[in-house]
C-alpha cells in the first residue's frame, strides 16, 4: 500500500459514478460511487455494496490485463471504495465490443438482428458520449480528429479476449471501454471494467451484470450475483 493520505477536501471532479482528486503530476485518487443507472430504463439509483464489487473486479483484471500486455490506469488500491490512478484527461469517445447482439445493437437496429445473434468476429463500434444518451459515430469523423481508430479497435478486442478467457463459463455479450493515450504503453484503458460496464450471461441465461439493475432485482440480488463473479473471477 502507498502511504499517499487520501483526500480530505471537495473532490476536483464528480461524476455519475466517480469522484476525483487531483493529487499530483499525472495522478488521481479515484472513489467509487455507489450510484447505477439504465438511460434505456430510465432507472437511476444508489446500491449499497455495488462500489466494492465494482473495484474489486477492476482491481483483479487489471493485474490479469496488465500481465499480458493491455494497461489500465489503475495504480493501487487505497480502500474499499478508493483507489490510486494514473490520470488521463477523459476522451469523449469509448470504443463498444459486441460478442453478441443486445442491447442498443436491438433498439437502435430494429429488425436486423435477434437477440443474442453471434458475432463472429466480434463487432467494435465508436459512441460519441453526450447527454442524455451517447450516440454511435462513425470511424471517417474519429480518424479526422486525429484518433487512431487501428489502434483503438486492437485494444478492445485484446481486452476482449482476455477477459473471455477468464470469465468461463460465463460468456461476455459485451463491454464498453475509454481509451486514453499514454507515454509508457501507447494506449490504456481509461475507464472503469466491472459488472456496470458489461453484460455477462451464464450458460442458462442468467445475468451477472447491470442487467439485474435493469430488469429491476433488489439490491440483495445484485449484491450476492456480483459476489457469485469475484469468486469465480478470483478462481480463474
Amino acid at each position: 500500500m502507498t502511504d499517499l493520505a487520501l483526500p480530505t477536501g471537495d473532490p476536483d471532479i464528480v461524476g455519475r459514478s466517480k469522484k476525483i482528486w487531483l493529487v499530483e503530476p499525472g495522478r488521481c485518487v479515484v472513489e467509487m460511487i455507489p450510484s447505477l443507472r439504465s438511460f434505456t430504463y430510465d432507472r437511476d439509483d444508489l446500491v449499497d455494496g455495488t462500489a466494492e464489487l465494482r473495484l474489486d473486479f477492476f482491481e483483479h483484471v487489471s493485474g490479469l490485463l496488465a500481465a499480458n500486455g493491455v494497461h489500465t490506469v489503475f495504480h493501487q488500491r487505497l480502500g474499499p471504495v478508493t483507489y490510486l490512478a494514473d490520470y488521463r484527461p477523459s476522451v469523449p469517445f469509448e470504443v463498444i465490443v459486441k460478442n453478441r447482439a443486445t442491447g442498443s445493437t436491438i433498439r437502435k437496429y430494429p429488425g436486423l438482428y435477434a437477440e443474442g445473434h453471434r458475432f463472429d468476429p466480434p463487432v467494435v463500434k465508436f459512441d460519441y458520449r453526450t447527454d442524455p444518451e451517447d450516440q454511435p459515430i462513425g470511424e471517417d469523423y474519429l480518424r479526422d480528429l486525429g484518433v487512431d481508430v487501428a489502434a483503438y479497435r486492437q485494444i478492445a478486442l485484446n481486452c476482449n479476449r482476455l477477459l473471455c478467457d477468464r470469465l468461463e463459463p460465463l460468456e461476455l455479450w459485451d463491454f464498453c471501454l475509454v481509451v486514453a493515450e499514454d507515454d509508457d504503453h501507447g494506449l490504456v484503458i481509461n475507464s472503469e471494467i466491472s459488472p456496470d460496464c458489461m453484460r455477462l450471461r451464464a450458460p442458462d441465461g442468467t445475468p451477472y451484470d447491470k442487467d439485474l439493475f435493469r430488469r429491476g432485482a433488489p439490491a440483495a440480488e445484485i449484491i450476492a450475483r456480483w459476489r457469485e463473479l469475484m469468486e469465480l473471477v478470483r478462481r480463474g
